[in-house]
Formats: structure tokens, C-alpha cells, sequence
């Protein structure tokens, strides 16, 4: 049985552990109020951006140059790009974990020889770098700093592979923020820009030479892609983890709360057995 000394330091070893998990929390509540609202200010622009990309294409579906166009060159998958985005930190709950096992289930059906995976964060970092994978670029402190120019970089890098024919396809693999307590694993292809099936009903005239316009747009396209993923991976790991560090210092009130019952009767039976022995004594002396 512990002692009475044990018990204390245990309790008060707990009570520290929740202290920096209730802190943690803390900032990650504010952190995901800063990131939520930098998400919901972005949705609504990567849609309209996306229709009106598809329209564009839709409308000029029938000029040969515009259907020549490298991002658009549809080709058969035999060397994949995969842009996994995990966390720098852990303590995030299941966030990480389930983000590389998706990946590495992606990597398994398309074949391990087939895919080279482009890192964001330390923990998918980690995670291939123990398995047999190409990892074709390594990128730390993107999620923290939620720069476009940092997202413009990656992208950039993938439209270059895929342009010069050295990858067919580029997916993105994200957790998307859908709440505080949800976030949904995401596969999403950029690259090829997916083009509308049928003619679009919006009519357009055009300024510009459809091929010109739309070698402005599918840039910017994937650019815009990469970026938005990269805000929605930043919100949902704020949020898983202050789910993670609300779920942990509960859990810490608990063993608290166990270990002091503990104490307690330690204490009493401590006390209870130190009556007896001076009742048994002062019983011997009559």
C-alpha cells in the first residue's frame, strides 16, 4: 500500500499535468477562433473560384488549344504526387494518426513505387521517413504561420512535376474542419483540373483568348486549392486539440479525485490503527 507521502505527491503531480493541460486548452481555443474564422472567410471564395473555373473550361470545352492545356492533360496514373498535411505538434488526439493511416492506406492501393509523398508537418515527416516511401519534399512551421505565399511554393512544385510529366496526377489529403468536434478526412484531386462533363448554361465572351485566360486561372487554381487546405488542417487540429487537452484534464479531475479518496483512508486507517495501539496499551497497564 502507498504511503501517505506517495499519495500526496502524486496528487500533486496530477494537479501540475492538468494545470498545463487546462493551459493548453486555453490557447487552443483561442488559436482556433483566430484559424475558424480565417476558414469560414475563405470558403466562400474557393467556391465561387471553383464554378467559375469550371464554367470557363465548360464554355471553351470545344477549342482544341484550351483542351491542350498542361494542368488539364488527362494521363494514366503511374506516378502519383500525394501532399499529406499533418501537425508540427502532438497532442491533438487522434488528428495525426488518422491522417497518415489514410495516407498510408492511399499509398497501399496505388502501390509504394508508384507514390511520392510531399510532407507538411513533423509527424507525417516522421512517419514515412520509417517506411519505404519517396518523400519528394519536407516542410515544417506552414500550419502556424497560414501564409498563402507558403502555399504558393508547394503548389508551384507541383504544377512544375506534373507539367514536365514526371507525376500524372497531384492529390491533396487533408483533415477538413467541419466543427469543434468533427473533422472529416479529405482525398481531393488538383491536378489534373478536373474539367465539367456537357456544356456549361453560362454565356461568356471573352476578352482574352480562352487559352490565355485560363493559363491566368489554373494556376492560381491549385494555388488556391493548396491554401484552403492548409486553413482547414490548421483549424481542425486547434480543435482536435483542445478536445484532446478538455478531455485530459477531466480525466485528471477523475484520478484526483480517486487518488484523495485513497489518501483518505489511508489517513483513517492510519489514525484508527495509532487508537488502537494507545487503547491496547493503556488496556495492558490495568
Amino acid at each position: 500500500m502507498p504511503s501517505l507521502i506517495d499519495l500526496r505527491r502524486r496528487i500533486r503531480s496530477v494537479k501540475n499535468t492538468q494545470q498545463i493541460t487546462k493551459a493548453m486548452k486555453m490557447v487552443a481555443a483561442a488559436k482556433l477562433r483566430r484559424a475558424q474564422e480565417r476558414v469560414l472567410a475563405s470558403r466562400p471564395f474557393a467556391r465561387s473560384y471553383e464554378g467559375l473555373l469550371a464554367d470557363i473550361v465548360g464554355a471553351a470545352a470545344g477549342d482544341e488549344r484550351v483542351m491542350s492545356h498542361p494542368l488539364l492533360a488527362v494521363r494514366p496514373e503511374k506516378r502519383v504526387q500525394l501532399i499529406v498535411m499533418t501537425s508540427d505538434r502532438g497532442l491533438a488526439g487522434a488528428f495525426n494518426s488518422n491522417l497518415t493511416r489514410g495516407a498510408w492506406s492511399f499509398v497501399a492501393e496505388k502501390g509504394t513505387d508508384r507514390v511520392q509523398v510531399e510532407a507538411l508537418g513533423k509527424k507525417g515527416i516522421a512517419f514515412f521517413r520509417r517506411r519505404t516511401i519517396t518523400l519528394s519534399g519536407e516542410h515544417i512551421g506552414i500550419f502556424d504561420k497560414g501564409l498563402y505565399a507558403d502555399a504558393d511554393r508547394i503548389a508551384k512544385t507541383a504544377i512544375d512535376r506534373y507539367s514536365n510529366a514526371e507525376v500524372d496526377a497531384v492529390y491533396l489529403l487533408y483533415n477538413e474542419f467541419k466543427s469543434v468536434m468533427s473533422q472529416k478526412l479529405t482525398v481531393k484531386r488538383i491536378l489534373p483540373v478536373p474539367v465539367p462533363e456537357g456544356q456549361t448554361t453560362q454565356d461568356y465572351i471573352f476578352e482574352q483568348s480562352p487559352d490565355v485566360l485560363l493559363g491566368n486561372l489554373l494556376p492560381n487554381y491549385v494555388s488556391n486549392m493548396v491554401f484552403a487546405a492548409v486553413l482547414e488542417s490548421a483549424a481542425a487540429e486547434h480543435a482536435a486539440r483542445m478536445v484532446a487537452m478538455d478531455a485530459a484534464s477531466a480525466n485528471a479531475s477523475k484520478v484526483i479525485d480517486k487518488l484523495t479518496l485513497h489518501l483518505n483512508r489511508v489517513r483513517q486507517a492510519s489514525i484508527t490503527r495509532e487508537i488502537i495501539e494507545v487503547v491496547s496499551g493503556a488496556a495492558a497497564l490495568d
